[in-house]
């Protein structure tokens, strides 16, 4: 692992260019200095000495040699990662650049969890598009972490959802928006179904659709299922999407927890149903979630501005509470 010299090492960042980053990247990816040259289209001399400027500029090692090629110290982790939101940034610029200069507003990225993507985002881009048709709008629906990961990485925009690790914290700003209950939900015209009450235990015969095993809401279901001994949670079926989520029910008579409002048409059309049981599974309050000093695009700010308006008529007794930090 790479050390600081012992001496304070004065670094002028404007030095480091991008043929440097890029040469960054393709280390990381290549794992070799000889491979990194090829992939950058430079020979392994070149490649080597480019490195040795950037090591020679930062005071430290930024990666390790071995006879397998080469790996990332932890200064090399940390200078990859703002190198990546670097280079994206470029390219975002290029593209903004772009737009404006052919009478276009740009583009604006956003990724949501499941409840608000099914009210709050298309509310709020169908108003935008209204008033400006020429924006482009890329949506990405997934759990928060990989979300909130993709945005401090500069993949994204603007994200609804939650915090769920404080690394990375300082980095974010939160605005509140609304807390996330879950509920049963099942075909209609399942065996639980008209029922005007139902206990955990008769959950237990039914097979259940789950998030994926490293998100939050699992390990809060798992607890669930322990506390009141559903064994049927073994029976299970294991997706993030929420369509796919949406025919499995309508064709079997299998469990998911959700929250109503991101299903509501279909119990409306009386596809599907809410069971009348109290679950005790919610998730914390979801929200706008952007990357702290960060300037957004002349899109992405009217995205913003649309998700803020159309929150406020959704969820009247929430409030938005702008610029918070996470601690």
């Amino acid at each position: 692992m790479g050390k600081p010299t012992a001496a304070t090492h004065w670094f002028n960042p404007s030095r480091l260019k991008t043929r440097h980053l890029l040469l960054l990247m393709h280390l990381e990816e290549q794992g070799s200095v000889l491979r990194a040259a090829e992939a950058a289209r430079m020979t392994q001399p070149a490649a080597s000495k480019l490195l040795a400027e950037m090591e020679g500029l930062l005071g430290v090692s930024l990666f390790d040699r071995h006879a397998r090629g080469v790996e990332p110290t932890w200064y090399g982790q940390v200078l990859i990662r703002r190198a990546r939101t670097a280079l994206l940034e470029i390219g975002r610029a290029q593209e903004e650049i772009a737009a404006l200069r052919d009478g276009r507003m740009g583009q604006a990225s956003i990724g949501t969890v499941v409840n608000p993507g099914t009210n709050l985002v298309p509310q709020a881009v169908a108003e935008v598009k209204r008033e400006h048709p020429d924006i482009l709008v890329r949506i990405e629906m997934d759990y928060s972490r990989p979300l909130v990961a993709k945005l401090l990485d500069g993949q994204l925009d603007l994200v609804i959802g939650r915090i769920m690790d404080p690394q990375g914290g300082v980095d974010l700003e939160f605005e509140p928006l609304a807390e996330e209950p879950h509920s049963v939900i099942v075909r209609s015209g399942h065996p639980l179904d008209g029922r005007a009450r139902v206990r955990h235990g008769e959950l237990a015969p039914y097979g259940w659709i789950l998030p994926p095993p490293d998100s939050v809401l699992r390990s809060r279901l798992e607890t669930m299922f322990l506390e009141h001994g559903l064994l049927g949670a073994h029976n299970t079926i294991e997706t993030s999407s929420l369509p796919v989520m949406i025919n499995l029910l309508r064709v079997s008579d299998l469990l998911t927890a959700l929250p109503v409002e991101s299903v509501a048409p279909y119990v409306q059309a009386q596809q599907l149903s809410v069971l009348p049981l109290e679950l005790g599974v919610g998730m914390e309050s979801f929200g706008i979630i952007r990357r702290r000093g960060h300037l957004l695009s002349p899109a992405a700010e009217r995205v913003l501005e649309a998700l803020r308006a159309t929150a406020r008529r959704l969820y009247p007794g929430a409030g938005l509470q702008q610029d918070r930090s996470i601690p």
